[in-house]
């Protein structure tokens, strides 16, 4: 297709609900990580809540969770889908009015999420906190959205379905599947339920949803982010577009089956936590293949990082990706289980992949989108995007290696007995010895969170239009990357 075409066809696209949620995925990144920060303090600084009900940890913590997952994560995964399937298909989405409902939809959940859950509207389950009047508001949306990204592939230009809207669909179709299973509930009244399931059934099925929803939400979705914008930045070709295939089907073939890790040494059959526990080492294939393939598509352009922090945050990103995958099949193996289940180091591996992986690929994704949206040769400052992929870098490190420490040493003092089977050390004094990784994790985690400041400024002043381009350095979007434009030739969105 020639530039002239690609140009015509980018006026048709629907632009304006990608920039809406990539505005808000930096807007509910800063509210969800700024959460995150006040309850880290908390455990540093006890009385911080300063009595207040509605700031107490129990009820700030699942705040933060939803915030970070659904809200900052939510929208980057709800923009970039949006933007990638118009693109690979070569088409504008299927209806402009369904993709308004979709993100003013999710944004109503989200403000919900942040009203009820600090007034302890909750169901108590992980990931799956929310009461049943915005589950079912969230299963609306997430409809709306299937049938707005799947209709927009039924009707693409191009005979291929490139590799990203498989990802993105398999995220979208088992999210779905997910979400509404986990959360059949009977109301007893405006704000509370019951599970239907009970007892062993209900843990099941809840980490069934819970590692599943880290699995498709967390991990497919933002695989589908990684096939595109990496590629795209680094301006190189997929390494192997064999082997994404078969990563896809490996994936979603394995990763349904490993929730039941998270269950060890429960009611649960034996025979489950085995299953769980041995599909969950051999997801450590399929991962560690889409980790390689991404990494390796920089074959030819390495040299880019070292003038690139964009493609420095999409690449990080991905060493995290391939860190998290290989720590949590280990955590999956019983005897390992035992030692950092209820421990901090469950919660480092949890960060190593919220914010070495989500968190940094989205933001990678951002920076290379905003100035696409808005029409910028680049953004506002790549010296303040240095900056941010420093922070978030070093904020990262020091967050997961204070909880991997504190958590060795907590499993290693729970398990210690005396020769009368008498404890050798008591609860508090396990949280006396983590107390020193409790600052560093806030110090790492206040990091994080002031990079976030920066990209929102960056991100501000490159809407504004404060570092405009010359016209003839304006890009065109091209297969693999950007080229510069051609005069008297118009540009593409």
């Amino acid at each position: 297709m020639s530039s002239m075409q690609t140009s015509v066809n980018s006026e048709l696209y629907n632009i304006k609900v990608v920039k809406q949620f990539s505005i808000m995925t930096v807007v509910w990144g800063i509210v969800g990580m700024l959460v995150g920060v006040i309850i880290a303090a908390q455990l540093v600084f006890p009385d911080l809540s300063m009595g207040l009900q509605w700031f107490h940890f129990g009820r700030l913590r699942p705040l933060h969770t939803n915030a970070v997952i659904f809200a900052f994560g939510g929208c980057a995964l709800f923009g970039t889908s949006l933007y990638v399937v118009q693109r690979t298909c070569q088409t504008p989405l299927l209806s402009n009015a369904l993709a308004a409902f979709v993100f003013w939809g999710w944004q109503a959940v989200i403000v919900a999420a942040a009203i009820t859950l600090p007034m302890g509207f909750t169901s108590a389950k992980e990931y799956a906190e929310l009461e049943w009047p915005i589950d079912i508001l969230i299963a609306v949306v997430w409809i709306a959205y299937a049938v707005l990204f799947f209709g927009t592939i039924m009707k693409r230009k191009t005979k291929h379905i490139y590799v990203a809207n498989w990802f993105f669909g398999a995220f979208i179709v088992a999210v779905a599947m997910l979400h509404i299973i986990n959360s059949l509930a009977v109301p007893v009244g405006p704000f509370k339920s019951y599970s239907i399931y009970s007892g062993a059934i209900d843990a099941m099925i809840q980490w069934w949803y819970g590692h599943n929803a880290v699995g498709f939400f967390l991990t497919a979705g933002f695989l589908g982010m990684m096939y595109y914008f990496v590629p795209k930045q680094a301006g190189r070709p997929v390494y192997s577009y064999r082997l994404s295939i078969v990563h896809f089907w490996a994936l979603i073939a394995i990763y349904i089956w490993a929730g039941p890790h998270h269950l060890h040494y429960s009611a649960l059959p034996d025979w489950v936590q085995s299953l769980g526990m041995i599909m969950s080492l051999v997801l450590l294939a399929p991962s560690w293949g889409g980790m390689i393939n991404g990494i390796m598509t920089l074959s030819g352009a390495w040299h880019k990082l070292r003038t690139d922090p964009t493609l420095r945050f999409l690449v990080v990103s991905l060493s995290f990706y391939g860190m998290s995958t290989f720590e949590g099949p280990m955590m999956s193996i019983k005897t390992v289980n035992a030692l950092s289940h209820n421990t901090d180091w469950t919660i480092g591996h949890v960060h190593s992949g919220a914010l070495g992986w989500v968190a940094m690929i989205s933001i990678g994704a951002i920076y290379h989108l905003i100035p696409v949206l808005y029409k910028r040769a680049k953004m506002y400052s790549i010296g303040l995007i240095n900056v941010h992929f420093w922070m978030s870098t070093i904020g990262t490190v020091l967050y997961i290696a204070s909880m991997w420490v504190n958590g060795i040493a907590q499993g290693l003092m729970w398990r210690a007995f005396n020769t009368d089977g008498t404890l050798t050390y008591s609860f508090a004094e396990s949280i006396e010895v983590s107390y020193p990784g409790y600052m560093v994790r806030l110090v790492g985690g206040g990091i994080f969170f002031l990079g976030m400041l920066i990209m929102a400024y960056n991100v501000w002043r490159t809407v504004r239009g404060d570092q405009l381009c010359e016209k003839d350095s304006a890009w065109l979007d091209t297969d693999y990357g950007y080229v510069p434009a051609q005069k008297n030739v118009s540009t593409a969105s």
